[in-house]
């Protein structure tokens, strides 16, 4: 770097503090987003990473997101917000730009589609969000085509830099900046998306209960009741196991009394 262009980096910086600074003593705040500086990984758990291995897959993108990933380490992305199907920050540049990330909502077939293809596989929320899933749940929701995450013709940029690109370095290093979000908390992936993870679990429960794994004869209703918290009520009558509550209460203090005094004499 010439000395020339030195003085004109650190001048912009200057002028970047400044600016920051004179906004804030207007009450703005500017909460910077932290992500680990350096080579290392920027982020470690599974949905941060599904997140930055299928944005780096297109070629639209790659010219453009080496720099936002360095932008964002150095510490110049502030105020990132997720909301359903909107991302909002501001990035430290030349000066202050304010990005905004549009992400079309998943379309409600390809959500009820993708619920019936992990119906049963999912173990509970805390799987999910900690991506500890199966191969076959892992091969639909990061499908390119039809699983969780956006194509590239689904998401629009909006920065008021004067880069003429489609995706200038400030709205990347945003993209980069969603990634490190989701390592802390994967429920905000759900959030941007539109939807709500628990249909993915409760897809699965309301499976198990009307259709028992199939090769498991001996997990009847009573076996059900007991895995779910719940009693299964007999459809035809009403009645649970085939029997009202109160006679389904006696037969079993009778049979426990049976078996503990078999041949029916006092204790």
């Amino acid at each position: 770097m010439s000395w020339d262009a030195y003085d004109e980096a650190r001048e912009r910086r200057e002028t970047l503090k400044a600016e920051l600074e004179r906004r804030r003593k207007k009450g703005e705040v500017f909460e910077p987003l932290v992500a680990p500086r350096g080579t290392g990984h920027l982020v470690r758990n599974f949905w941060g990473k599904a997140w930055c291995r299928h944005l780096e897959s297109y070629q639209d993108y790659e010219s453009r997101l080496p720099r936002g990933r360095s932008y964002l380490r150095q510490g110049h992305v502030y105020n990132l917000v997720i909301d359903p199907g909107s991302v909002s920050a501001q990035v430290a540049g030349s000066s202050l730009y304010d990005v905004q990330v549009t992400v079309r909502a998943l379309a409600e077939p390809d959500w009820s589609d993708l619920q019936a293809a992990c119906a049963g596989q999912v173990g509970s929320l805390l799987d999910l969000l900690a991506g500890k899933l199966g191969d076959g749940v892992l091969r639909v929701v990061s499908d390119p085509d039809r699983g969780l995450f956006p194509k590239p013709g689904e998401i629009r940029f909006s920065c008021n830099c004067p880069d003429w690109a489609d995706l200038c370095k400030h709205a990347a290093a945003v993209l980069y900046g969603v990634a490190v979000k989701f390592d802390t908390d994967p429920a905000l992936f759900f959030r941007l998306r539109g939807v709500d993870p628990m249909e993915i679990i409760s897809k699965g429960a309301q499976t198990a209960l009307v259709s028992p794994p199939a090769g498991d004869p001996g997990l009847e209703d009573a076996d059900l009741g007991a895995l779910f918290g719940i009693e299964l009520a007999d459809p035809a009558s009403g009645e649970i196991g085939g029997q009202t509550g109160e006679e389904k209460a006696g037969g079993a203090t009778r049979g426990r009394a049976e078996s503990e005094n078999p041949r029916g004499t006092a204790d």
